[in-house]
């Protein structure tokens, strides 16, 4: 009969190691920040090319989700009006050294997903404020505005996919600043 058991001999054999933040490929914040951006251009190219600017919303989730065509020469809540080429240069800026910093330091995975929103994001406003001199937005939520016109009688600013990446990607980062890491498992040393 052996005096220990099984696991005690393997850990006795093999060291506990500490576990690595699963990753993804290096290519993965790349491919992301692409996919992110195509599929936010295509819906500016489809909303300049179907909508009306100043005509009623189109419902599509009638009460939650409108289509509405508005430009922007700003920034959120038309902030900034009027300097769309500087916010693009400071835009892809920051979208161009946050796919860089992954590109160099991979992260973990939900860090990795959260910063590619974020920089993907910032790239595809920057786009339009080159090209266009402006930001096409296109999706209202009358819900939103609802609560906004509760609280400061605003109506809630009609955005894009672009914008849904940023605040979504900043949202999801301040969520998890404030949670408590989790605990990974340490080396136990031999007694």
């Amino acid at each position: 009969m052996w005096p220990f058991s099984r696991q005690q001999n393997v850990s006795r054999i093999l060291p506990i190691v500490p576990t690595a933040p699963r990753r993804f490929p290096v290519w993965f914040p790349a491919v992301l920040v692409l996919v992110l951006i195509a599929l936010d251009q295509w819906l500016k190219a489809w909303a300049l090319a179907h909508l009306q600017l100043n005509a009623p919303a189109i419902p599509v989730i009638p009460g939650v989700l409108d289509w509405e065509l508005t430009f922007n020469t700003g920034a959120a809540w038309s902030m900034f009006s009027g300097s769309a080429v500087p916010l693009a240069l400071g835009r892809i800026l920051v979208g161009l050294g946050i796919l860089s910093y992954l590109l160099w330091k991979p992260q973990g995975r939900f860090l990795t997903v959260v910063l590619s929103m974020i920089a993907a994001g910032a790239i595809g406003n920057s786009i339009d404020g080159l090209q266009r001199g402006q930001v096409t937005d296109m999706i209202h939520s009358p819900l939103l505005s609802a609560v906004t016109e509760a609280i400061n009688g605003t109506r809630f600013p009609i955005f894009n996919i672009a914008d849904m990446c940023v605040v979504g990607g900043t949202i999801l980062l301040l969520v998890a600043s404030l949670l408590p890491e989790r605990k990974r498992e340490k080396a136990v040393p031999e007694a």
